[in-house]
């Protein structure tokens, strides 16, 4: 399978990967900017480059027959996303429950374009203790890059300039859209 996606993302698509995937067990990986639906599909594609277990939350009824060993297999945690339930603190006791977690969500929390990221992947890495990992899909260069680890400071303010400094100039699918 890594070969295949490697002739699909290398000389078919003609991507390419700037930096190696960190030698983590559990991280929360921020995927910037999120423009289309398309972008769910490269990620597959490139973690199957990786070779490399990238995982997921979504609501907990998904998880329910008939898709739920899908959802699991692909990598998926199921998450209650009730207005009583600390979601931040239900996905950090999924990264004390497993041995390997690392996270992938979008800080933009929708495909269109927005101001401001939401910031629970940052509580989720703090509430877990476990590194936030940048991962660019960038479009305009045909480029995924990604980041060292970085682990979270008490300074939220300076955490996320260097956040958003990784992802300045990146373009997604749908330029107009793109933080």
């Amino acid at each position: 399978m890594q070969k295949i996606a490697k002739f699909i993302y290398f000389k078919i698509l003609g991507w390419k990967l700037i930096g190696d995937f960190p030698k983590v067990n559990k991280a929360v990986l921020i995927v910037v900017p999120h423009t289309s639906w398309v972008d769910f599909f490269l990620g597959l594609l490139v973690r199957r480059v990786w070779k490399e277990e990238i995982n997921f939350i979504a609501k907990k009824s998904l998880f329910n027959f008939p898709f739920g060993w899908y959802f699991r297999w692909m990598g998926g945690a199921p998450i209650d996303r009730s207005k009583n339930n600390d979601t931040v603190a239900a996905i950090a006791s999924i990264f004390n429950e497993k041995e390997r977690f690392r996270l992938a969500l979008s800080p933009e929390g929708t495909r269109k374009k927005v101001k401001e990221w939401k910031t629970g992947f940052y509580y989720i890495a703090k509430a877990a203790k476990v590194p936030v990992v940048m991962v660019a899909f960038d479009y305009g260069h045909r480029q995924i890059k990604i980041s060292a680890p970085h682990f979270p400071t008490d300074d939220k303010k300076a955490d996320f300039k260097i956040y958003i400094q990784f992802f300045k100039g990146t373009v997604g699918k749908i330029p107009e859209y793109s933080f």
